[in-house]
């Protein structure tokens, strides 16, 4: 194979210019400050500023990123949906910490969240579910998510079949779908500069405060 790097250097990185930003001011709560942001993210045309790289950890330590959506936040934290019996499910369920990662290329910056995991209720889960599409609610009931597929056939049918099973109850909730709640610990809001200087703000919770670290670049 060959190697990337002559392809990879020409490449524009942190190109784009971020909105001010002064950590003195910052608010005290880090979720309202993540509330600014993904709203400038947005107003500035970001593509899906909702997908977060959700972070895991099997069970033999190793770690597992996939990209998925924010479903919610709230006082209690940022919220996402999945099969409790998916890749992720089961490694939340084994160890209920996780890392969320989002990055908003447009306004150059990124947002780190690390913290516990707790479900949803059944009656949350149950809701989140019957809001989803027809198709994506046929894919959690007829899909075992992330286990080996003979081909795609296979998967076209068992999707197929949940869809004419939902078109005759519609009321039907896939008994694994879950929603979860990452409740931070810390969260780092990350803004990019050309030149590489960097500003790091770090929130670390304090129970029912929150206090504050620069970091370095």
């Amino acid at each position: 194979m060959r190697p990337l790097r002559d392809s990879l250097r020409p490449l524009a990185s942190l190109a784009a210019t971020p909105p001010p930003f002064d950590p003195a001011t910052a608010p005290k709560n880090p979720l309202e400050l993540f509330v600014s942001w993904f709203g400038q993210a947005v107003e500035a045309g970001q593509l899906e500023p909702h997908a977060m790289t959700l972070s895991t950890v099997d069970a033999d330590g190793i770690p597992n990123a996939r990209v998925l959506i924010l479903k919610d936040l709230t006082d209690e934290g940022w919220w996402f949906a999945s099969s409790s019996a998916s890749a992720k499910g089961v490694e939340l369920t084994a160890n209920p910490v996780a890392a969320l990662t989002f990055y908003w290329p447009t306004v150059g910056r990124s947002v780190r969240i690390r913290g516990s995991v707790t479900r949803g209720s059944i009656e949350a889960n149950a809701r989140d579910f019957a809001r989803r599409g027809l198709g994506a609610r046929a894919v959690a009931l007829g899909s075992p998510q992330s286990e080996p597929l003979g081909s795609r056939d296979e998967s076209e049918a068992a999707i197929d079949g949940a869809a004419h099973e939902l078109d005759s109850h519609p009321e039907l909730v896939s008994p694994t779908w879950t929603l979860w709640c990452v409740r931070p610990e810390t969260v780092e809001f990350w803004q990019s500069d050309t030149e590489r200087r960097h500003q790091r703000l770090r929130y670390s919770s304090q129970g029912q405060s929150w206090s504050t670290t620069l970091l370095w670049p």
